[in-house]
């Protein structure tokens, strides 16, 4: 249960700090509003970093907080058995993370007339709406993602600075493709807030998901994971990594 409870408090804050910064920058009589692209590439690397640290001391294990990497993670080393377990917990810690700030930030929200504010701030959008690079977007984000965290040494890991190079591998992402589709790669970072932003988010008459757009950061960073993990076993098996 220590996997599965670490997954949840370890996404709820992942959830919480990351989209805490897009509420802070975006909102509106928000003391931090306008804090920019910098503000939120520092404050969404912290964001994965910092939980990072706490909960894989918690469950004594690697926590992943996105069904991408956890998915990448069976796929190397063959143990499906928390795979199921591990991605409903994640998925349940986001929407309680996106819960907690629509009542954090419930003025704010009441106060920011513009719905698609308000939802890109639990969810990610395109800057140029094209199903085929928005796929390929974050397809090849998590695929860099999952890749580059695979590469990171296991004895890294023993002084914890491997965490410090999460913070690293989510920040060069977002530098790099943030400006496409805000390089949501996680599925409990992206369509569990969605969720909660379509239940809970107040109405000002045009409220939408956007569902038409919201199930590639669900799949795409998947499938990028997927074939990141194929890659690192064929490599391995090649004796690429002795």
């Amino acid at each position: 249960m220590s996997i599965y409870l670490g997954e949840f408090i370890g996404t709820l804050l992942l959830v919480l700090l990351g989209d805490g910064v897009c509420c802070n920058v975006n909102l509106e009589k928000s003391g931090f509003k306008g804090g920019g692209a910098v503000h939120i590439l520092i404050g969404w690397g912290m964001a994965v970093m910092v939980p990072a640290f706490a909960m894989s001391a918690f469950t004594g294990c690697p926590s992943a907080f996105n069904p991408a990497v956890t998915i990448g993670i069976a796929i190397r080393s063959g143990d499906w058995s928390t795979v199921a377990g591990q991605i409903i917990a994640q998925m349940l810690g986001g929407f309680c993370g996106a819960a907690i700030l629509m009542v954090l930030y419930g003025d704010h929200i009441k106060a920011t007339k513009d719905d698609a504010v308000v939802r890109g701030c639990f969810s990610t959008a395109p800057s140029i709406r094209n199903t085929a690079l928005n796929f390929l977007s974050e397809f090849v984000a998590t695929f860099v993602l999952v890749f580059t965290l695979s590469l990171i040494p296991g004895a890294a890991g023993d002084s914890q600075v491997s965490w410090v190079l999460v913070y690293g591998v989510i920040v060069a992402c977002g530098a790099s493709f943030g400006g496409l589709t805000g390089y949501a790669m996680n599925a409990a970072r992206d369509t569990a807030p969605r969720i909660a932003y379509q239940l809970l988010a107040p109405d000002f008459g045009k409220k939408n998901p956007d569902w038409s757009y919201g199930w590639i950061p669900a799949v795409a960073p998947i499938c990028g994971g997927i074939v990141a993990a194929l890659l690192y076993n064929i490599l391995a098996a090649a004796g690429m990594f002795a």
